[in-house]
């Protein structure tokens, strides 16, 4: 069967459709500047990527696009829209309501509605692309795989704060975690790779991107990850800050003269690898570069955001009273060796030894410690749209 991925953003809207018997990507692109002037990049499988220019209103017209495309005389995958058997939603946040991916009705669009405030960017935005693609393909049955849904099965200890427990109970203050649905399928992935069950082993995931996170994911259930209530808490990040003395709020608002709102969107857009570089750039390569040259800056935010991770992974080695794999993936854990030897060194005493050689690669599933080593530290590339499919596919099929 033919599954039709979709994630859909405030402005911009990506995309995919598999096959889900040979797991072939199909077609692939990314539909942006919704309700701005809009563009559509579209890529057929082993076809050259085709630019269009043309007005995109709103997340309805901008799917039609894209069905248009896969329907093209001359460069469409499919005939016509009774080949998308399916359609896979990535929402950001289920709450506590989705501890695993649904079939979408009304009664599951009445309950994302209801988690809106715990994402008000990205939640809205999900259900816009879900019920654009209701109109438009009404009789296709539509999942929802939830971003927050793997990680619910923290135990109380891990996902509550150290808060009145009125704000848990009335308002859902609570560790939910994010990147769901890459942390499960590398973690299995993982375990695959090496020949062995998930449930067999305790793993600790580092997807480690513009946004990253680490989980602790102990025989196939997650027990503990680093993001919170939102996706600015945990490890440094591109833009985020990650953790920090919650003070640090009041005392940035004192000092600046900004509201709350203004000193969130410092943690948020201004922080990270960008600030802690002093404005170099958010992106690692060119942190990398500069750091390279000689930038101490450059230098220090490498060093910071290495021994984030490095400190993480102890914490959950100890929530899990050992680890036998490490797994780095994403953008930087898949590609920036010079990252995943940085949050490896001194990680001995748990019984890493870490192969430099092996080490020297890009986008590949490979081991990365000598046969010797007592936990296993493996590169694994993750495929969230991938994963999204499999979870549509074992719903509707």
């Amino acid at each position: 069967m033919n599954v039709l991925v979709i994630n859909c953003g405030s402005s911009s809207l990506k995309f995919q459709l598999i096959n889900s018997d040979t797991e072939a990507v199909l077609a692939k692109g990314l539909c942006e500047r919704i309700g701005i002037d809009g563009r559509l990049v579209y890529q057929p499988a082993d076809g050259e990527k085709e630019v269009t220019e043309a007005a995109m209103p709103t997340h309805k017209q901008a799917i039609q696009m894209v069905l248009d495309a896969l329907m093209n005389e001359k460069t469409g995958v499919i005939k016509s829209l009774t080949e998308v058997d399916a359609v896979g939603h990535r929402i950001v946040h289920g709450g506590e309501k989705f501890a695993s991916s649904v079939v979408i009705d009304g009664e599951v669009l009445k309950a994302v509605e209801e988690c809106n405030d715990l994402a008000p960017l990205h939640n809205p935005a999900n259900l816009i692309g879900i019920r654009a693609c209701q109109e438009l393909m009404p009789n296709t049955p539509m999942v929802g795989v939830f971003d927050t849904a793997f990680h619910q099965t923290m135990p109380e200890k891990a996902y509550l704060y150290g808060l009145p427990r009125k704000y848990y109970e009335q308002y859902g203050v609570r560790r939910y975690g994010f990147h769901g649905t890459s942390h499960s399928f590398v973690s299995k992935r993982a375990a695959e790779f090496l020949g062995k069950k998930a449930e067999d082993l305790k793993i600790i995931v580092c997807h480690l991107g513009n946004g990253a996170s680490v989980s602790a994911v102990d025989h196939g259930k997650c027990v503990d990850t680093s993001m919170g209530l939102t996706p600015l808490e945990g490890l440094i990040m591109g833009t985020r800050s990650g953790d920090l003395d919650p003070a640090i709020l009041e005392f940035i608002s004192k000092k600046e003269n900004l509201t709350l709102s203004e000193v969130m969107n410092v943690l948020n857009k201004e922080s990270g690898m960008l600030g802690l570089s002093g404005g170099i750039s958010s992106d690692c390569r060119d942190i990398q570069e500069a750091a390279d040259a000689g930038n101490k800056a450059a230098i220090s935010t490498l060093e910071a955001y290495c021994y984030r991770v490095k400190k993480y992974i102890g914490a959950y080695a100890a929530a899990m009273n050992g680890v036998d794999v490490i797994a780095f993936t994403a953008g930087l854990g898949e590609n920036a060796a010079a990252i995943r030897e940085g949050v490896c060194e001194g990680l001995e005493y748990l019984g890493v030894e870490f192969d430099k050689e092996a080490n020297n690669c890009r986008g590949v599933e490979r081991v990365l410690t000598k046969e010797s080593s007592k936990v296993t530290v493996v590169s694994i590339p993750t495929n969230e749209e991938l994963a999204i499919c499999r979870e549509t596919v074992g719903l509707v099929k």
